[in-house]
C-alpha cells in the first residue's frame, strides 16, 4: 500500500509537471512536497526504525541495472543491519529520467540511474562521453571510468544539487530501425530517430544526416509502432528487453557511442546522511557497479542471440564513415571551454 501512494503522488507530481513545467519550478516544489507527505514518505523516512532510500529508474525489472539494485538494496540492508535500506521503483513509475533528476535536485527522491547523455543538460561535463568514437577500445573506457577521471566526473555535478555514486555499464550504442539496415551515415537521410534529451545524442544524429527526434523511453515503443519515429539508437540489451525489435527489424552495430549510466544521489539527501549510512552506500554501490558489469556482459550476448533468433538483421558496417562524418562534432568538444580538458585527458590515456 506504501509503494501504491509513493507511485501515485509522484505521477500526480508529474502530471503537474507536464502541464506547465515553468509553473512547478515557481511554486510546483511545495506541491511534491506535500504530496510525498501524504504519501507518508521523504528520503530519510522512517519504517520500522530503518531510513529508507527512494531509488528509482525507467527499465524494466530483468535488466541488468535493476538486478545491480537490487544488489546494493541487499549489502545496503546487510551493511546497516538494517539501519539503512532501499527502495526500488523501476519501469519510469516516478517518472522519466530527467524528471527523476529534477525530483532528486529537490530532495523529494533520494537516488536515480540515468545516463550520461541525460546527466549532460544537468551536470555539463557529463557530456565527454556523448562524444561519438571517444573511446579507443573497451579496455580505454574502463580505464577511464575506473581511474581519476570518472571519479572526479561523479562528485563534479555536486554543484548541481547531484553526487554520483557509480557507473553502471551500458555498452555501445548503435541504429535499429523499421524500414532498413544502416549501412552508411547516408542510409539516415530523410528518417526521424529517437535520441535521448541530450544535445549531444541530437547533434550527432543531424551530423549523420538524420531528423533526431527526442523522446521519453517509456512512449518509445508506441512511436515506432505508430511511425511517430522511423529508428532509435540504444544497445544489445536495451532493443532486446524493450521488445523494440518487434517493431524495428534491423539493427546496425555502428557503436557510435559508449555512453555509461551514473547511479546518483542528491545532495539534499546526501547532506542528511550521517559518516556511517554514507561509507555504507558508497561500499553497496560501488559492488552493484561490479556486479552489474558481469551481468551486462552476459545480457548483451544473450540479447544479440534472441533479436537474431527472432529474425532482426544484425550487421555490422564499416565505423570509418561514420566516424569521418561526425569528426567536426568531436573537434568542437575539444575546444569547448567546459569540456576541452576533460576531452585531452580521456584521449591521453589512449596512447
Amino acid at each position: 500500500m506504501a509503494r501504491q501512494r509513493v507511485a501515485r503522488a509522484f505521477a500526480a507530481a508529474r502530471r503537474e509537471r507536464r502541464l506547465d513545467r515553468r509553473r512547478f519550478f515557481a511554486g510546483g516544489v511545495g506541491a511534491v512536497a506535500t504530496l510525498c507527505g501524504l504519501a507518508g514518505m521523504s528520503c530519510r523516512a522512517p519504517a520500522n526504525g530503518a531510513s529508507v532510500l527512494t531509488l528509482a529508474h525507467g527499465l524494466d525489472v530483468t535488466h541488468p541495472v535493476h538486478r545491480a539494485m537490487e544488489h546494493l538494496a541487499a549489502r545496503l540492508a546487510e551493511l546497516s543491519d538494517g539501519a539503512l535500506r532501499a527502495e526500488i521503483f523501476p519501469g519510469e513509475q516516478l517518472g522519466s529520467e530527467r524528471e527523476c533528476l529534477e525530483l532528486l535536485q529537490i530532495g523529494s527522491l533520494s537516488m536515480t540511474k540515468v545516463s550520461a547523455s541525460v546527466l549532460e543538460s544537468f551536470a555539463p561535463a557529463f557530456a565527454v562521453f556523448s562524444i561519438p568514437y571517444l573511446f579507443r577500445d573497451r579496455a580505454h573506457e574502463r580505464t577511464v571510468l575506473d581511474g581519476a577521471i570518472g571519479r572526479e566526473l561523479l562528485v563534479s555535478a555536486e554543484r548541481f544539487r547531484l553526487r554520483g555514486l557509480a557507473y553502471y555499464d551500458a555498452g555501445s550504442r548503435s541504429f535499429y530501425t523499421r524500414s532498413r539496415a544502416i549501412a552508411h551515415p547516408d542510409d539516415l537521410a530523410g528518417l526521424k530517430i529517437r535520441t535521448q534529451e541530450s544535445p549531444s545524442a541530437i547533434r550527432m544524429v543531424q551530423l549523420l544526416g538524420g531528423s533526431a527526434t527526442p523522446i521519453s523511453w517509456g512512449e518509445l515503443y508506441t512511436a515506432l509502432q505508430q511511425g511517430v519515429v522511423d529508428g532509435a539508437e540504444n544497445n544489445p540489451p536495451s532493443f532486446h528487453l524493450s521488445h523494440h525489435y518487434e517493431v524495428c527489424r534491423w539493427y546496425s552495430l555502428d557503436e557510435h557511442t559508449a555512453v555509461p549510466d551514473v547511479l546518483l544521489i542528491g545532495t539534499p539527501t546526501w547532506n542528511e546522511l550521517g559518516p556511517r549510512e554514507r561509507a555504507w552506500l558508497e561500499e553497496a554501490a560501488g559492488e552493484s557497479a561490479v556486479v552489474q558489469t558481469e551481468l551486462w556482459r552476459a545480457a548483451t550476448e544473450e540479447a544479440l542471440a534472441e533479436v537474431q533468433a527472432a529474425g532482426v538483421e544484425v550487421s555490422r558496417p564499416d565505423k570509418g564513415p561514420f566516424a569521418e562524418r561526425v569528426a567536426p562534432f568531436r573537434e568542437e568538444m575539444a575546444d569547448d571551454p567546459v569540456l576541452g580538458g576533460w576531452v585531452r585527458r580521456v584521449v591521453a590515456l589512449a596512447s
